[in-house]
């Protein structure tokens, strides 16, 4: 029976997978099965590692010291991933906003997600508290991925200046989102990459819009309102999506 024909439970495991193995999840991922969902043995569940594929597997010990599972089959992951590689700099916002913008950028298929810190950016992170929330952050891009079907995470790059973003930046178009910006997505060529850069709470200022400018950036604007930071990045993934993406 194809893995999309019932509900399954998807869950991320950092381990090796295979066809026909029996292993011991390790860490959260068996603490999850039996403590928190509180499965039994017998129930049916997906694996994935990240490599694009899902493994149809069944809980053979629910015991607390760990979960053991047998592997039945592998298939490629019914969520594929999009044609169109997009990277999200995104200016760090507070909380619970940057929670959500990377669930649903990992939801709308983007490629790489970098967190930036600019002029006004309000979130202030030495090295021990960008260690804990990166390590936040990729639970919350996993979770998003076992919801959403996807089977190969974003990259997830550690938050930096946006100025060390610039000088080892791809050599894709930059869009920076600006309500003054003279592009529509419309007015875009085809693409097959792009870096969509959004602004923290408050926005971009003249010392971040500067530079960016001077490295190429066209300015997007995606339409007569302005938007908030937890709003306009996601917007924009899912135009350029739909014109040259998923859509």
């Amino acid at each position: 029976m194809p893995l999309s024909a019932v509900r399954t439970i998807r869950i991320l495991v950092e381990q090796p997978l295979r066809a026909g193995a029996e292993l011991v999840l390790r860490g959260g991922a068996g603490e999850h099965l039996t403590r928190v969902l509180r499965l039994a043995a017998g129930a049916r569940v997906v694996l994935f590692n990240g490599d694009g594929h899902d493994y149809a597997a069944v809980l053979l010990d629910a015991a607390r010291g760990g979960a053991r599972v047998r592997i039945e089959h592998a298939q490629a992951a019914a969520a594929a991933e999009s044609p169109l590689a997009l990277t999200l700099v995104q200016g760090i916002a507070r909380g619970e906003k940057m929670d959500w913008i990377l669930q649903k950028a990992t939801e709308l298929g983007v490629t790489c997600i970098v967190p930036v810190l600019t002029a006004r950016t309000e979130v202030k992170l030495d090295n021990e508290r960008s260690d804990r929330r990166m390590t936040h952050w990729r639970g919350v891009i996993a979770g998003a991925c076992e919801q959403c079907g996807r089977a190969r995470l974003p990259r997830l790059q550690p938050p930096q200046p946006l100025a060390q973003w610039l000088g080892q930046a791809p050599g894709n178009p930059l869009l920076v989102l600006d309500p003054a910006g003279g592009t529509r997505v419309r007015d875009l060529p085809a693409l097959t990459a792009a870096c969509v850069l959004a602004g923290p709470e408050g926005g971009l200022d003249a010392r971040d819009l500067d530079p960016v400018r001077a490295a190429g950036a066209r300015g997007l604007s995606l339409g007569p309102r302005i938007l908030r930071t937890e709003t306009a990045g996601l917007a924009a993934l899912a135009a350029l999506q739909a014109r040259f993406g998923d859509g």
